[in-house]
């Protein structure tokens, strides 16, 4: 198919956007594997140019809106449940500065969504060490690190109350970097108070 920029591509975006909305929202895929199979399914195995791709942010948009048409009040029900359990993981964890991150903080969560902090800690051994007290038991995995693509950071992901989770561990100095952005810019963290004050009534959404 040949692409007739920039009409085309404002289309295509669209397209891949909505087709990567379904499998976010119906199988829990992430984005970037959902973005790419939309891609390949609609393009084909072309090269194509980058800005064909949508962003996260117009993906996301995609989920809400296929979430309120045929998930409705079970969606909801389901990001307060994780949302609670979330906060009260954040509690035992208070010690170690927690901050809820993904599809939990920014509405999206679904059926198949986890849980997914961020610690900012002295140590991560002093979390590791906390967690098998707690008789929790965790499996450790690496992730990108938020601010220096080049490094990574360790993951334990463990199952609370039945639902997933994953800690990532960052030093103290990465804090001061976290910073939440002006009103313009969409929430990525999220501290104790700020998940409190999700669960209200007027801002469960």
């Amino acid at each position: 198919m040949k692409i007739n920029y920039p009409g085309d591509a404002e289309a295509l975006r669209a397209e891949i956007a909505a087709a990567a909305a379904r499998m976010i929202a119906e199988d829990g895929a992430d984005y970037g594997t959902a973005k790419r199979k939309a891609a390949k399914i609609i393009l084909g195995n072309q090269k194509v140019r980058g800005d064909i791709l949508p962003d996260n942010a117009q993906i996301e948009a995609e989920v809400r809106e296929y979430q309120s048409l045929f998930f409705g009040d079970a969606q909801a029900e389901r990001l307060r449940h994780l949302r609670q359990l979330a906060l009260e993981l954040m509690e035992r964890l208070s010690d170690f500065t927690p901050y809820l991150t993904g599809a939990v903080l920014n509405g999206t969560a679904g059926e198949h969504s986890d849980i997914h902090l961020q610690l900012f800690a002295e140590s991560g051994k002093e979390v590791a060490v906390f967690l098998l007290n707690q008789n929790v038991n965790y499996e450790v995995s690496e992730a990108q690190h938020f601010r220096h693509p080049g490094r990574t950071v360790e993951v334990l992901s463990f199952f609370w109350q039945g639902e997933a989770a994953h800690l990532t561990l960052y030093e103290h100095d990465d804090l001061r970097h976290a910073g939440k952005g002006g009103p313009q810019k969409r929430l990525e963290r999220a501290d104790l108070a700020a998940v409190k004050q999700l669960l209200e009534p007027q801002n469960d959404h």
